[in-house]
């Protein structure tokens, strides 16, 4: 079979505008199909274009594929487009994902278009665990966004899921696809935006009232970081469907292609966890940390990667606040155990109890004072743990929320999007957010 894979130029792209794809193959002729996803794929555009031959670059430069330019649909609906590459035409839906012949492309509207939600992509993190060319950010202080791969389309990094063998984790099918098809299923429309976008100051200021992010966006640029923050203090909500959040921070380069991050302390030694390590350069929290703007951080959370876990869920430390409601849950009843809700990895705040027993943050990493702990999951000592500053309180996931001009929410664990569809207590509460900050 003629092998064909492709990339686009940058993620994203405005409707109406062209946007640059780059295709390799040997074949004389290829055609790509363009899906939208949501409740299920939508077929929403054809190419046919002839076919040149390219070989594989390296992770850390443009592999400079042959060029082809294609026009978006103006009325192309704002959303995430997976592109199917094949060297015959075909028939049917073919499956969304897959490590090679296929690409991602978020479409972000032609003009502000008056809806209340932006789902923000991490394309970031898709990349950097993405091991196209032989190379990722766990190997690499810097990787390309030009090359195969980012979200679908290449290899990637990391142990297979034991609770969603379905897809390797850090892919677009494996975290957002299912949090997407749930939002479009239950009607909660949104716009759709790469962190990219955010990056250069696009979108936030185009009158969404709430920004989403689910499951893993684990890296984060000052920008980005610092573009969020000035939504939240002009009084924008942003709702944290996952964990691992702006844990490490990166550097795009001038071209807006590539992503650098320092991850390792000077003269650190081979085989050094970063994690596990003090002055890495660029560890969001040694230096400014996440939980300021998050209200939470890995460091007081943990990760459990390999193989099935204990099941944990949230026990509930305030059932009265509107983030439970109608879900019939009580304070001190647990949540999301019966499905392994406290997952792959999870955020936490450092806290203690106070007279009637319910925590507190303390404060001293950072997080506000007035975040409201509503769940907590005591990790076991099994887990794997990052490295963190002394402070109280144990390791534990703590969903919660606090309000400085905007609302911020985090549901503390990458796993939530999996019991979407399962758990109507999990669901109950997304929805719940989603009616409140909008």
């Amino acid at each position: 079979m003629t092998s064909i894979n492709g990339y686009p130029a940058r993620p994203s792209v405005r409707a109406g505008e062209v946007i640059r794809l780059h295709v390799a193959t040997s074949a004389p002729r290829f055609y790509v199909d363009f899906y939208r996803w949501g409740a299920s794929p939508q077929h929403a555009g054809h190419v046919e274009w002839p076919g040149r031959a390219a070989d594989p670059g390296e992770f850390d430069r443009d592999w400079q594929w042959p060029a082809y330019e294609f026009p978006v649909p103006r009325d192309w609906t704002s959303g995430v487009y997976v592109a199917v590459l094949s060297t015959e035409p075909t028939s049917g839906t073919p499956p969304m994902d897959s490590r090679e012949a296929r690409m991602l492309l978020v479409v972000t509207p032609a003009a502000p278009s008056g809806r209340k939600v932006l789902y923000k992509i991490p394309t970031f993190t898709y990349h950097a665990y993405n091991t196209a060319g032989g190379g990722c950010l766990y190997s690499a202080s810097r990787v390309t966004f030009r090359r195969p791969g980012g979200g679908v389309g290449g290899p990637v990094k990391g142990l297979p899921d034991s609770y969603d063998p379905t897809s390797p984790r850090q892919t677009f099918a494996h975290w957002d696809a299912p949090f997407i098809s749930w939002m479009e299923e239950n009607g909660l429309e949104g716009d759709y935006c790469t962190d990219l976008d955010l990056h250069e100051g696009r979108l936030l200021g185009d009158g969404y009232r709430l920004l989403v992010s689910a499951a893993h966006d684990e890296y984060w640029s000052a920008q980005t970081r610092r573009n969020i923050t000035t939504f939240r203090d002009a009084g924008g909500n942003l709702a944290n469907f996952g964990a691992n959040t702006c844990w490490w921070r990166v550097k795009v380069d001038l071209d807006n292609a590539a992503l650098d991050c320092a991850k390792f302390p000077p003269g650190a030694s081979a085989g050094t966890d970063p994690d596990s390590s003090y002055g890495c350069p660029d560890h969001w929290w040694e230096s400014e940390p996440e939980n300021a703007l998050l209200g939470v951080s890995y460091r007081s959370g943990g990760g459990h990667w390999d193989g099935p876990r204990a099941p944990l869920g949230f026990t509930v430390t305030n059932s009265d606040h509107w983030v439970f409601s109608g879900t019939g849950l009580k304070t001190g009843d647990i949540f999301g155990r019966d499905g392994a809700l406290i997952g792959y990895e999870c955020d936490g705040a450092a806290y203690e109890t106070d007279e009637q027993g319910r925590p507190r943050p303390t404060g001293q990493d950072g997080t506000p004072k007035d975040f409201e702990i509503l769940g907590v999951a005591q990790l076991p000592t099994d887990w794997n743990f990052a490295a963190r500053e002394p402070m109280a309180g144990p390791r534990a996931a703590t969903l919660g929320l606090y309000t400085a001009a905007g609302t911020v929410f985090t549901a503390a664990t990458t796993d939530w999007a999996r019991l979407l569809a399962t758990d109507p207590q999990v669901a109950a509460i997304t929805r719940n957010v989603f009616t409140h900050l909008t």
